[in-house]
Order: structure tokens, then C-alpha cells, then sequence
């Protein structure tokens, strides 16, 4: 698809109106997950509402993350919210290609997993079988990956520490599919960006460790073809 403006947001935890005014537009807008406090069901319709109202991007599309209960524990009651509308795609454990020839398309694959964290949702035991499943499902040819939670070692530590926060099973699978992206929230003060060398990893946390708004959204200029990324 040659050159694509997208933007990159995670954990709004209910505070998305404060950002709408950053959001400046482009060919996608993506959402990592952590869009309500708790999950509940007024949570939802309010974010799905503002999403949906978002009419600068071409393609949305939005994970869900471990506050987001609603979409583990009531899963008819959010899909009925979640497809009432038709200008965004959710995804978990999915797949979606932008574009219009397959060969061009940019593939799109999201999914909420994290290792388990004091019984929050989509939480499953670090470096077990059951999670690493969930990763094997991230397809080989996937150009974008969106996950809640960072892969282990990159842009996934608190600040003032040392200790790695993410998911060890993700990064070995990072390594094996070499997604071109891979964008994550989940630890806050995380947000940043670092290049392997294969794999852009960003994390696109707007609220602070406080639940402030305090990181801007981070928008790119991304070549799919060659990989070259912008800061915007």
C-alpha cells in the first residue's frame, strides 16, 4: 500500500474525550486496548460512541485490555454494542486486511492476552501452555500486531525500576513472525518506542502511572513496503 499516516492510542480508560483533539487524522487509527476503567456496559457504548464519531481516519480498529471485563464476562451484551456500529473493527485473537489487493494489504491482527496480573481480565499464567497457544495464533504473514501487553523487554518497564514487565512467550513469538509493528499499552510509563531491527515496538499509553492524560497519541508516517517509519 506504499505510505500510511496511522496513529497509535492505548489505555484511555474512559478519558478518550480529553485526547480528541490530538487525533489529527490519517489512514488508521489504532487502540491497544484498556478503553473503560472496568468494562462496564455505559463504558463501552460512551467509548464505541466516540469512536465511531471519529470520522478523520479510514480505518479504526481497537483491542480490548485487562480492565475491559465486559468483553470477557459479557461477551453477547458487548458484541450487540460493538456491532451496532460499522465504522470500526474489534478485534480478539482476529485478523483484518486494509486494502484493496491482497498482495498490498496491510494485515492487521489483534489480540488481549497478557501474563496473569493480580486477576485482571484476559489474564492467563506467565509462560504456560494456554498463553502460548494464543500467541501461536498470531499469523506469519501479520504486518501489525496489537496486543494489550508488550513483549518482554521492550518498552515494558515501570519508571524508577528495572524489572521487565511484559510477556516472554510473546517476544519468542515476535522473533518467529517479525511483524513489521507491534503496538501495546498496558504499562504506562512504558510509552516510547524501540526498533530490533526487525519489529517497530510501541508503546501507546496516554495516561500516566496517576491515570492522568499526560503522553500524546503517537502518529507515524509508516512505509509498508519498506518498513521506514516517521514520527509525525
Amino acid at each position: 500500500m506504499g505510505k500510511l499516516k496511522i496513529t497509535f492510542i492505548s489505555d484511555t480508560h474512559s478519558k478518550h474525550h480529553q485526547i480528541t483533539k490530538h487525533l489529527t487524522g490519517g489512514d488508521i487509527l489504532i487502540h491497544a486496548g484498556d478503553m473503560s476503567s472496568m468494562g462496564y456496559k455505559h463504558e463501552i457504548e460512551d467509548f464505541c460512541k466516540w469512536f465511531d464519531g471519529l470520522d478523520n481516519y479510514d480505518t479504526k480498529v481497537f483491542i480490548a485490555g485487562n480492565h475491559d471485563w465486559g468483553f470477557q464476562d459479557n461477551v453477547e451484551q458487548t458484541t450487540q454494542i460493538i456491532d451496532s456500529y460499522k465504522s470500526f473493527d474489534y478485534l480478539q485473537d482476529g485478523l483484518l486486511m486494509v486494502g484493496e489487493n491482497y498482495d498490498d494489504m496491510v494485515k492487521i491482527y489483534g489480540s488481549p492476552w497478557q501474563p496473569e496480573f493480580h486477576n485482571w481480565a484476559f489474564n492467563l499464567p506467565r509462560n504456560g501452555e494456554e498463553l502460548k497457544s494464543k500467541w501461536d495464533l498470531i499469523p506469519m504473514n501479520t504486518d501489525i500486531l496489537i496486543t494489550h501487553g508488550p513483549a518482554w523487554g521492550y518498552v515494558d518497564k515501570v519508571i524508577g525500576q528495572t524489572q521487565n514487565l511484559g510477556c516472554e512467550l510473546l517476544a519468542d513469538r515476535i522473533k518467529v513472525v517479525k511483524p513489521k509493528i507491534h503496538v501495546c499499552g498496558h504499562i504506562h510509563s512504558g510509552y516510547g518506542y524501540v526498533f530490533d531491527g526487525d519489529t517497530h515496538h510501541i508503546n501507546a499509553s496516554v495516561l500516566n502511572e496517576s491515570y492522568y492524560y499526560y503522553n500524546k497519541p503517537l502518529s507515524v508516517e509508516w512505509d509498508s513496503k519498506t518498513n521506514e517509519l516517521v514520527f509525525l
